[in-house]
């Protein structure tokens, strides 16, 4: 007999939303969703977060659930592995900005915050203060970077197409790098100031062109290769590392 529906919403706002599976001496964190339209068990491993996700049909059970999770231990264990390893924002770890290998230097006992020098052939990105404020500070000038190098670069790309954007937003979206709201406010991932120029400024073209098409047209296309004749070289950069950017700043 099938549950009451009273009976069923109680049981699924008391189950947890996560829960752990080990293999191979090491644990693992799988997020609980229920799915409307699911018709098994299924799991994912989201590349940009390393996060598990198994989703449940509507009457699926936790035990269910967890049994199905716990049979695919090896599975989830053998995805999270050919992932690239999260690279922290600490001392002595290396990050692309704008494309160019940085080195974060943690100077504790210097005046300031977040600053570039050189040292020989080899960038450095200091950091002033305590160690538990490295990751935030670098975190925090990444995103300003990232507001002016895409402000400057959204407003040239509308000015050529003759429009008027409202606003530049600076997110940490996962599935898109950019969008744009039909109130013309463009919104872009922090993590664009990892990538070369020519990269970011193709993503600001892209956006800016939403703002005379909203939608992926031939016309639309064709804005883009007007004021962004190299889009193509970008797209095709975004396609074979765009995914190696997720791991900056993650595990730690």
């Amino acid at each position: 007999m099938s549950l009451p529906f009273r009976a069923l919403f109680s049981r699924r706002a008391s189950e947890p939303s996560v829960i752990a599976v080990s293999f191979g001496g090491e644990t693992f964190e799988v997020s609980l969703r229920r799915n409307a339209q699911a018709r098994r068990y299924t799991l994912r491993v989201l590349s940009a977060t390393r996060d598990v996700v198994l989703t449940l049909p509507p009457r699926g059970t936790l035990r269910q659930a967890r049994d199905f999770a716990e049979r695919n231990a090896a599975w989830i264990a053998t995805r999270l592995a050919k992932l690239p390893r999260p690279v922290p924002f600490a001392d002595g770890a290396v990050l692309p900005l704008r494309g160019v290998p940085h080195r974060i230097a943690h100077r504790p006992q210097t005046r300031g915050t977040v600053w570039i020098e050189a040292e020989g052939e080899t960038a450095l990105l200091c950091v002033a203060g305590e160690t538990p404020h490295v990751a935030r500070r670098v975190h925090d000038y990444l995103r300003k970077e990232a507001r002016r190098d895409l402000d400057i670069a959204s407003r040239r790309a509308a000015g050529a197409l003759g429009v008027t954007l409202r606003r530049v937003s600076i997110r940490d979206q996962s599935s898109r790098w950019g969008s744009c709201s039909t109130t013309g406010v463009l919104s872009y991932s922090w993590r664009l100031i990892l990538t070369p120029p020519f990269v970011l400024d193709y993503l600001a073209a892209h956006e800016a062109a939403h703002l005379v098409e909203m939608n992926h047209s031939r016309a639309f296309w064709r804005q883009v290769e007007r004021i962004c004749p190299d889009f193509r070289r970008a797209k095709s950069w975004l396609d074979a590392n765009g995914a190696d950017l997720h791991r900056y700043g993650n595990g730690g």
